[in-house]
């Protein structure tokens, strides 16, 4: 007789999001004591920090601390920054990044190609633009796109991308640059091997490698993952890539193929760590009740949040006006395992105040209990922002 098929184990819902909250640091006391090297860490452990230029309230990278320490402090993260500790890049999108992986990065920085839209800004002769942003940066030190300001050209051309702007991006895209720090959020830019030299001089990683390794950091982060999840959270391998991996992993213990239970009732093929797919129980994350960025890692794969929260989350700051169902920029609200809520906030810096417009509640939510929390959260929120609730 043919030995039976092995079973593939089903993983419960409750058993995933549990897992997925707490390999996000979300099921952890936030009120514990912050300093810039427990900042470093939550980055490590995260893998990085989405950076944003939003600012309806606090800017979303330190908002994605917070919300796991509220002690944090942006101070720390331009300390670590300034330190070298983290470096700017791309990830699925502007991230800080922490300073260890930058070697793998030089794949990225080879895959940067002279495109046509950067050709069409860089004018008629790139590579003496390129020539002049490098000599002053090596002669004057950091500098940002406004030092290259031309006060006689027009304003408004190429999306503001006058051509030594179009060339900063281009060498920091590609690695010859890098950006030791912001101003008003504007980039400084100074040359990678005076800010970074160790990492700038590593070899690039053997390619073989840089996929095991992007692929094994991303499911350490994720616990259960299909290949494509896998591939974007760096938005460093292909899916094809990511998936031969799961397949080799697999085969060689590293992964098990299970079947994830979702919000809709429906088992879903994943790959998940060993280990998760004995575990039949985790326990329930204390009663904390966060306000989170709609950047923060468990909202913006949309589609994983609708699986294992049954939460459907739009961002529509870029949507019109009359076509927005919410808001402009609309918080989620965590409570314990559960995305029960969502609020348009309204941060008027001037009067250091903070108010509410409009609080939505998910179906079955909104209790007395969830109400007082809510109440509570957005108290926090709001000294987060240095501002006072307007009731």
């Amino acid at each position: 007789m043919s030995p039976k098929p092995k079973s593939i184990p089903v993983i419960s819902l409750e058993v995933a999001r549990r897992d997925f909250l707490s390999r996000h640091l979300l099921t952890t006391d936030p009120a514990t004591s912050c300093t810039p090297a427990r900042t470093l860490k939550l980055i490590r452990d995260l893998g990085f920090v989405q950076l944003d230029t939003i600012t309806a309230v606090e800017r979303a990278h330190h908002h994605i601390l917070w919300a796991r320490n509220h002690n944090y402090q942006p101070r720390f993260l331009d300390t670590l920054q300034r330190r070298g500790d983290v470096f700017e890049h791309f990830t699925h999108d502007a991230s800080l990044i922490p300073i260890e992986h930058f070697p793998h990065w030089k794949h990225r920085f080879e895959r940067i190609v002279w495109s046509k839209w950067i050709k069409s800004r860089l004018g008629p002769d790139g590579a003496a633009v390129l020539d002049l942003v490098r000599s002053r940066i090596q002669a004057e030190g950091p500098l940002m796109a406004s030092d290259f300001d031309d006060p006689t050209a027009r304003r408004g051309t190429w999306w503001e991308w006058k051509p030594a702007k179009a060339a900063l991006e281009l060498l920091w895209r590609s690695g010859e640059l890098t950006v030791p720090r912001r101003v008003n959020f504007q980039k400084v830019y100074d040359f990678t091997a005076r800010i970074h030299p160790e990492p700038h001089a590593a070899e690039v990683p053997d390619l073989v490698d840089h996929i095991d390794w992007a692929c094994s950091t991303a499911i350490s982060r994720l616990g259960i993952a299909s290949p494509t999840e896998i591939a974007r959270f760096w938005n460093a391998v292909s899916i094809a890539q990511a998936r031969e991996w799961c397949t080799r992993a697999a085969s060689e213990g590293r992964l098990v193929a299970a079947n994830v239970m979702c919000f809709d009732s429906i088992a879903r093929p994943a790959f998940a760590l060993p280990h998760m797919a004995s575990k039949r129980r985790i326990a329930p994350p204390p009663d904390f009740t966060r306000i989170l960025s709609p950047f923060d890692p468990i909202i913006r794969d949309r589609a994983r949040c609708a699986r294992l929260f049954g939460f459907d989350y739009r961002f529509e700051a870029f949507t019109p006006a009359a076509k927005r169902k919410y808001g402009y920029f609309v918080l989620p609200v965590l409570r314990g395992e559960h995305l029960i809520a969502r609020i348009d906030p309204d941060l008027d810096r001037s009067s250091g105040t903070f108010r509410v417009r409009n609080t939505w509640f998910e179906p079955g939510r909104g209790n007395r209990a969830d109400r007082q929390a809510l109440t509570k959260a957005i108290e926090t929120y709001a000294k987060f922002n240095n501002a006072k609730v307007c009731r």
